[in-house]
């Protein structure tokens, strides 16, 4: 669809950006901390432990005065489970409490808003012990905590998201460090969705919880979505790419949103005996969600072909689409040029997604993540030069500009991330940051804080309210 006249971004976009617990905070078992499955896990060899990552938690402060100085009107954070909950459930640690009724504090100081997610990641390692998302008192676990975060910070926060892309920790949670399979299981399948339909039915009941406790709070999911196209016009291909966008992206958001599941997704774990088992009301617990908004993350998309039958599967995620045997097989996109990461990039598709959400939901839309990983480097006079990231940010925003002007309803943009942090497979040299944190993988150095050009870049944009994408800083 070709526009003569674009429409403007909203006058209350939520400019801003994202960060989460784990990556960004440090101080890991500092100050009544207990050990979440991020600190318990094995780094992958030549990267950072999360033992000070970005050092938010100590500088917190000054980090949010530089997103104030960028014109952030939002900043979306995550908040440690085992900050607030050393065990995952017992007893709360009130540094926890202090620390994010500070974090929430200094953000509204600046008018910025801030944007809660409750789970990122980062299951308590007590919790993980007890069975994590295979044990069915899961959901009794994450209404708690979500109950606890309502009581202490919810007469400041009004938007919340639930779980971070519940469609990567069922796809590929070994990859993130995040799935837990219990001894002797005979049905790996199973067991994977069986875990997934208790954070499903964890997340609506706080979602409705939500509502009741907060009604002038606004809550919605945050899962990773990006459609999957057909590599060709085969009708096949077209099946095959239908089958690849319902295990990837329908099954979470028919969900999320109608309480379904999707028919495709269900038939295929038929056909696996792999469904999950219902308990006794979760039926009408998944009906009564009721989101506000989706949140959702973009890095890019996919594309797909007819399966022969003998796909490996296991693994369709940002980087990676080894296919799924009898639903799809995963090719490279030969049409996409790929990051210095090998991540393909596609602000048309980010369009593509956008558009294909709205007409499935028809909710209000904010990006929670979208991103350029590089390698930033530190220059003798204390810049980081990185037209790469304003090229790839630019490109993105016109195309959310696009979705707008295609009547899709958009609420803000927080990219990944507002500052450098451990990236979970390639630690600190992978950087997204509009803000430079001045460590390398081992060396601590000064952590001191460098503005990258798009740091000067953005606060452009989001003075003008994207009006201004030009390449000038």
């Amino acid at each position: 669809m070709l526009h003569k006249t674009l429409k403007p971004f909203p006058d209350n976009f939520l400019w801003g950006a994202s960060t989460s617990a784990y990556q960004v905070e440090g101080a890991s078992l500092e100050d009544g901390k207990g050990p979440s499955c991020q600190d318990v896990k094995e780094v992958p060899e030549g990267t950072s432990d999360l033992k000070v990552c970005a050092d938010h938690y100590h500088r917190y402060k000054e980090d949010i005065a530089l997103m104030a100085e960028m014109g952030f009107k939002a900043y979306r954070f995550s908040i440690a489970w085992t900050r607030i909950l050393p065990e995952g459930t017992g007893e709360v640690n009130p540094k926890g409490i202090e620390f994010y009724n500070n974090l929430i504090d200094e953000c509204l100081k600046y008018n910025i808003e801030p944007i809660v997610t409750m789970f990122h990641f980062d299951m308590p390692a007590a919790l993980d012990q007890r069975g994590s998302w295979s044990n069915r008192d899961s959901v009794d676990w994450f209404v708690n905590f979500s109950k606890i975060l309502f009581e202490n910070f919810g007469d400041r926060v009004k938007y919340w998201l639930t779980i971070n892309e519940q469609n990567m920790l069922t796809l590929v949670g070994p990859v993130i460090g995040t799935m837990t399979i219990p001894e002797g299981c005979t049905n790996e399948l199973k067991e994977i969705y069986q875990q997934n339909h208790h954070m499903l039915v964890a997340q609506a009941k706080a979602m409705a919880l939500c509502h009741e406790m907060l009604p002038d709070a606004k809550i919605g999911p945050a899962p990773n979505i990006s459609i999957i196209y057909p590599e060709s016009c085969r009708p096949e291909d077209t099946i095959a790419a239908q089958n690849a966008n319902a295990l990837r992206n329908w099954l979470y958001l028919d969900a999320y949103v109608y309480g379904k599941y999707n028919n495709l997704v269900w038939a295929w774990l038929e056909e696996k005996d792999a469904c999950p088992e219902f308990a006794p009301g979760d039926e009408e617990i998944l009906k009564n969600a009721h989101p506000d908004f989706i949140g959702f993350n973009y890095y890019n998309t996919s594309v797909c072909k007819e399966s022969d039958g003998t796909e490996k599967g296991g693994a369709i995620s940002q980087q990676e689409n080894s296919g799924e045997a009898g639903l799809f097989d995963g090719v490279k996109n030969p049409y996409l040029k790929t990051t210095e990461f090998g991540w393909e990039i596609d602000p048309v598709g980010f369009r593509g997604t956008i558009r294909e959400i709205y007409s499935r939901y028809h909710l209000p839309m904010l990006v929670t993540e979208n991103g350029l990983g590089a390698y930033d480097k530190l220059t003798e006079d204390g810049k980081v030069h990185d037209p790469y990231r304003i090229e790839y940010l630019r490109k993105h925003i016109e195309q959310i500009q696009l979705a707008i002007t295609d009547d899709c309803e958009m609420m803000g943009y927080c990219p990944w991330s507002a500052i450098d942090l451990i990236s979970t497979h390639e630690g600190v040299v992978k950087r997204y940051g509009f803000i430079y944190v001045d460590r390398d993988e081992f060396d601590l150095k000064t952590m001191d804080r460098c503005r990258k050009d798009s740091f000067y870049w953005y606060k452009k944009v989001i003075a003008t309210n994207g009006a201004d994408l030009s390449d000038e800083c």
